[in-house]
C-alpha cells in the first residue's frame, strides 16, 4: 500500500510521530482496539493550537480520544460509509469539547469531496452507524434479492442486477432531489389494482418495514456495545 501511495506522489512513513509532526490534520483510521496505544505514542509531539485530530475509528468516543491526548487538543469524530469510494458517501461529524467552528468547516469540506456530510451530537452517532454506516450492506442485500427475483422470472443475471442497482440509485436520487416524502413517491408508483401495489402487499405481509427498522436498531445497539468495550 505504501508503494502505491508513493507512486502517486504521497509522502509516506511508518513513524507515527513523524506523521503528526509534519501534519496539521491527522486522521485516526486504525483498528479501534489500538487507538489508545497510537494516541499515547504521538501525544508528546502534539501541539494543541496546531493539530486537529479526525477520528473514523468505530465506537471510539471523543472523550476517550481527548483523554489520550494533551489537554485542549481539537478532536472531531466522523461516521463515514463505504460509498465514499465512488464519491457518493454519507458522513456525519460530531465535534469534541475543544473543537472550534473552523475545525468543522475544514472536516466537512474534506468529506463533501466524496459525498454529503452533516453534523449531529455525538450521542447520535451510534444511530448514524445503524442507518448510513451499516446501511450500504442492507442496500447491497436488497439489490441482490431484487436481482434474484428477476432471475427467477427469467431475466439474465447481469441485466437483472443492473436493473436492480439502477432502480435503487434512481429511487434514492428522487428522494434527495424532489424533497418528497418516500411514502408519497411510493404512492405515485402504486396504481390502483396494479402490479406495484400487489408487490407492496406481499412485502408488508412479510414485515418488510419492521425488518429494516430492526436491522437499524440491532446495528445501533451493537455500536454502543463496541464503544463500551473499546473505552
Amino acid at each position: 500500500m505504501l508503494e502505491v501511495l508513493e507512486g502517486i506522489g504521497v509522502n509516506t512513513t511508518k513513524d507515527n510521530k513523524s506523521v503528526v509532526e509534519k501534519s496539521d490534520l491527522i486522521v485516526i483510521a486504525v483498528k479501534p482496539n489500538i487507538v489508545s496505544c497510537v494516541l499515547k505514542e504521538v501525544a508528546p509531539v502534539v501541539i494543541t493550537e496546531k493539530h486537529l485530530f479526525v477520528s473514523i475509528a468505530a465506537g471510539i468516543t471523543i472523550r476517550s480520544i481527548e483523554l489520550n491526548l494533551p489537554p485542549g487538543t481539537h478532536v472531531v469524530r466522523v461516521m463515514p460509509n463505504t460509498p465514499a469510494l465512488v464519491q457518493a458517501g454519507a458522513s456525519v461529524v460530531a465535534s469534541g469539547s475543544n473543537a472550534v467552528p473552523e475545525d468543522l468547516v475544514v472536516v466537512q469540506a474534506m468529506l463533501r469531496t466524496v459525498g454529503i456530510c452533516d453534523e449531529c451530537p455525538e450521542y447520535l452517532l451510534d444511530a448514524v452507524t445503524g442507518v448510513s454506516g451499516s446501511g450500504p450492506a442492507y442496500a447491497f442485500a436488497a439489490i441482490e434479492a431484487l436481482s434474484d427475483g428477476g432471475v427467477k422470472m427469467g431475466l439474465p443475471r447481469e441485466l437483472s442486477t443492473k436493473l436492480a442497482a439502477q432502480t435503487l440509485l434512481g429511487a434514492a436520487k428522487m428522494v434527495l432531489e424532489t424533497g418528497k416524502h418516500p411514502g408519497q413517491l411510493k404512492d405515485e408508483v402504486c396504481s390502483p389494482a396494479g402490479t406495484t401495489i400487489s408487490a407492496m402487499h406481499v412485502l408488508e405481509q412479510n414485515g418488510f418495514r419492521g425488518l429494516w427498522m430492526d436491522a437499524v436498531e440491532a446495528a445501533t445497539l451493537r455500536a454502543k456495545e463496541l464503544g463500551s468495550i473499546n473505552q
